[in-house]
This record gives C-alpha cells, sequence and structure tokens, in this order.
C-alpha cells in the first residue's frame, strides 16, 4: 500500500507583537500659541507661499490693464488733487511740484488703503477653507499683504523713474525707504488682522472699512504737508501711523531737506503697537472662525 504523504503545513508567518493605541488628547489653546509661535507659522510655511502666490495671482486676473493698476491709481489720483489742490485751492507743497509731492504721498498710501479694504474681507470670502481645513489663518490677510507690497515694489519704482524726469537725484536717504515700508506693512497687518476677525462676526466691517479709509485720506499729509500745523498737533498728528510714512517718503525721495525723525519714530511705536494688539485680538477669537463663519 502506498504511503500517503503528509501535507506539511505552511509556516505561520511571524506578527509583531501589538502596540497599545496611542492616546491623543486635544484640548483647547491658550495665550499666543497660533498666530505669534514662530514654530507653528513656519511648519506651515509652504501654505503661507502658496496662499501669498495665489493672491498675487487673483489680484488682476481677467482684467485688461493687469498690473498697471498699480502705477494708474497713485497716478489718477495725483492729477485730481494737482488740479483741485494744488492749483484751484493753492495748498503748499513745502517748495516741491505739487504733482511731485502728491505722488510720494499717494504710493504708499495706495498700498495701505487697498491692504484694509482687501484685507478686512480675507477670512470671508474664503469660508469653506477657513471651515474646513486648520492652518493658521492669519495667512490670510498676510497674503493680502504681500500682494499689495509687490504693488508698491512696482509703483514705487515708477515714482523713482519720475523724481530722476523732475531732475532731483534721491541720495542716502533712499536706503530708508524698506524702513518706512516696513512702518507701513507693520500698521496695515496689525489693523487688518482685527478688522478681518470682527468681519467674520460683523459683516458691517465691509461698509464701515471703505468709509473710514476715505477719512483716513484726509487726516494723513498727502494733499497737504504737516508744515501746515502747529505744535503740538504735528507731532501728536504722528500716531497716525501713515504720517511718518507719507513724509518720511517726501524725505527720502524728493530730498526736502531735514529728515522728519520725529514724526517716523513716533508713527513706529504706533505701528508696532497696532501690530501687536491686531495679533493678538486675532489669536484670541481665532479658535472661533469655524464656528461663527
Amino acid at each position: 500500500m502506498p504511503e500517503t504523504a503528509l501535507a506539511t503545513p505552511p509556516e505561520e508567518t511571524a506578527q509583531p507583537p501589538a502596540r497599545s493605541p496611542r492616546t491623543v488628547r486635544l484640548e483647547p489653546t491658550r495665550g499666543f500659541s497660533r498666530v505669534l509661535s514662530p514654530k507653528e507659522l513656519w511648519s506651515y510655511r509652504d501654505l503661507a507661499v502658496q496662499i501669498a502666490m495665489r493672491d498675487i495671482t487673483l489680484r488682476y486676473r481677467q482684467t485688461a490693464l493687469g498690473a498697471a493698476w498699480a502705477i494708474l491709481q497713485p497716478i489718477a489720483f495725483m492729477a485730481v488733487f494737482s488740479i483741485i489742490f494744488g492749483r484751484f485751492a493753492g495748498v503748499g507743497s513745502d517748495g516741491l511740484p505739487y504733482a511731485l509731492f502728491a505722488l510720494a504721498g499717494l504710493v504708499p498710501w495706495a498700498f495701505f488703503a487697498s491692504t484694509l479694504q482687501l484685507g478686512s474681507e480675507s477670512l470671508v470670502m474664503y469660508t469653506e477653507l477657513v471651515s474646513k481645513i486648520y492652518f493658521p489663518r492669519i495667512f490670510m490677510p498676510f497674503g493680502i499683504l504681500v500682494a499689495g507690497l509687490v504693488d508698491l515694489a512696482v509703483s514705487t519704482f515708477l515714482l523713482i523713474v519720475i523724481v530722476l524726469i523732475y531732475g532731483i537725484v534721491p541720495g542716502v536717504e533712499v536706503l530708508m525707504v524698506p524702513v518706512l515700508i516696513l512702518i507701513a506693512a507693520a500698521a496695515a497687518l496689525g489693523i487688518t488682522s482685527a478688522l478681518s476677525a470682527i468681519n467674520v462676526k460683523f459683516r458691517d466691517v465691509r461698509y464701515i472699512v471703505p468709509f473710514s479709509v476715505q477719512l483716513w485720506l484726509f487726516l494723513t499729509p498727502i494733499v497737504y504737508p504737516t508744515s501746515v500745523l502747529s505744535q503740538p498737533w504735528q507731532t501728536i498728528s504722528a500716531i497716525n501711523p501713515m504720517v511718518g510714512v507719507v513724509e518720511g517718503f517726501r524725505w527720502a525721495l524728493l530730498d526736502t531737506g531735514s529728515a522728519p525723525w520725529d514724526l517716523i519714530g513716533i508713527s513706529a511705536l504706533s505701528a508696532t503697537v497696532l501690530l501687536i494688539a491686531g495679533l493678538a485680538y486675532f489669536d484670541r477669537v481665532e479658535r472661533t472662525f469655524a464656528d461663527i463663519i
């Protein structure tokens, strides 16, 4: 009788030892845990770049003139102000051609005003993204700021070209322009952060901001020089951070003489306070965005 082959059972596959499940505890964050945490912001740096590039791309998409709007807007206002305030009203310009005087103030102001108006809507414009995905929401108003800085770089270059055409050659003071831009950017980011956070809950912001920007224009020495103000009002006016920026631009690019260090210093301090206060408020209410928006 033939022997029956016994089937050899397959070797058992070695199984890794079972691991105990890892417990993840979700707790509400406290303090400046997100907005002011360099580690948190750095970990999302790629997303920050993508959001900024998106805002730059979308800024003038499907527009016939594209980035030329960054140049045309201050020039258009310059022409209007030159006719109304320079010719008809006879407003002084500290001995400078009024058109050049107004344009030097309008270039940084256009950046500041557009950042406030667009940045205050940055969170509600992307409701689905904010409500479904976590990321540092401060990147939304920051992206608007970066897009505005690109426009400011273009318009500042044009301003320098026009200054040279007028026969004015800026001196070493021109190196202060990046510092002045930094002051304007700090003030804009601080205010925009607070406004965008408030706008999540109260949509009145979209109506208040354009009106406030128009009033702010005339509180800033764009159509008039600060020399028309007597002391102490001239110094007090620098609490408006754009006062030091505008006067600094004129001094750095138009060779107006003595540097307005007092105005620049007060405006820099004011911009720093606005930045810290705006980010602090944004951080405090950011946790509620997804529930409210």
